[in-house]
C-alpha cells in the first residue's frame, strides 16, 4: 500500500497499545477500519494430547496474545472510530467451535476471540461500528507451520471440502475487504467462513483418501 507509517506494538503491553492510537491520531482525524490478525501459543501446546501440553502459562499467553488483544485494540481505537460507520475485523479458525488435531490450546483462544466479536458488536453497534470475524480454512503460512501435522490437515481439508481444494490468501483477503467495506454495512457480530465449504460437512468426502 506504499504506506510510510510503521509503528511497533507489543499487544502484551497496554501502554504500547494506547500509544499506537495516539500516534495514529496524530496522523489521521479518524479510523475507518481495523484488522486484527495476530495469534500465538507455545509450540509444545500445539502438538499431541491436549492435556499433556496444557499449562497455566500457555493458557495465559495464548489468551492474552490471541484473544485479549482484539478488544484491547478496539477499546484504544474507539475514540478514532466512533460515528464513522467503520469496521473491526479479526481472523479465526474452525478449531474455535470443533476439536481439531493438535490445535489444542489455540482452540480455546479462538473461542474466546469469537465470543468477543459478538459482545463488541453489541457494544459498538450504537456508535456505527461493525465487528465481524473470518474463519478461514487452513493456509500454508509460517505461523501455521507451528501446528503439529499441519500438512495432513491441509491434505484432509483439500480432499473433503465441497470445493475439493484449499482456499488462498487472496480469497481470504477479498472477504476481509468486503467485510470492511460499505457493501457489508448490514453485517455485524458474524463469523464468516472462508474455507471452501469445509465447515458445512460432517463425514467429508464419500471417496476414501
Amino acid at each position: 500500500f506504499d504506506s510510510t507509517m510503521l509503528f511497533p506494538c507489543d499487544v502484551q503491553d497496554d501502554e504500547q497499545i494506547n500509544d499506537l492510537f495516539v500516534q495514529l491520531g496524530a496522523q489521521w482525524d479518524g479510523l475507518d477500519g481495523l484488522v486484527h490478525s495476530i495469534a500465538f501459543a507455545p509450540s509444545d501446546a500445539l502438538e499431541g494430547d491436549f492435556l499433556d501440553g496444557f499449562t497455566r502459562e500457555g493458557f495465559r499467553l495464548s489468551q492474552e496474545v490471541s484473544a485479549y488483544s482484539f478488544p484491547a485494540l478496539a477499546k484504544a481505537a474507539r475514540p478514532l472510530m466512533k460515528g464513522r460507520n467503520g469496521a473491526l475485523l479479526t481472523l479465526s479458525y474452525l478449531g474455535a467451535v470443533r476439536t481439531m488435531p493438535n490445535y489444542n490450546i489455540m482452540g480455546l483462544a479462538k473461542a474466546s476471540l469469537e465470543a468477543s466479536v459478538r459482545y463488541m458488536a453489541v457494544c459498538l453497534g450504537p456508535e456505527g461500528t461493525r465487528v465481524n470475524g473470518i474463519s478461514a480454512g487452513p493456509i500454508k503460512t509460517l505461523a501455521a507451520s507451528g501446528i503439529g501435522s499441519f500438512g495432513k490437515l491441509l491434505s484432509f481439508n483439500e480432499h473433503n471440502a465441497p470445493l475439493r481444494r484449499n482456499v488462498t490468501i487472496e480469497e481470504v483477503g477479498n472477504a476481509a475487504a468486503f467485510l470492511c467495506s460499505d457493501l457489508a454495512s448490514g453485517m455485524t457480530g458474524e463469523i464468516m467462513y472462508v474455507d471452501a465449504g469445509f465447515n458445512t460437512t460432517a463425514l467429508g468426502n464419500a471417496d476414501p483418501m
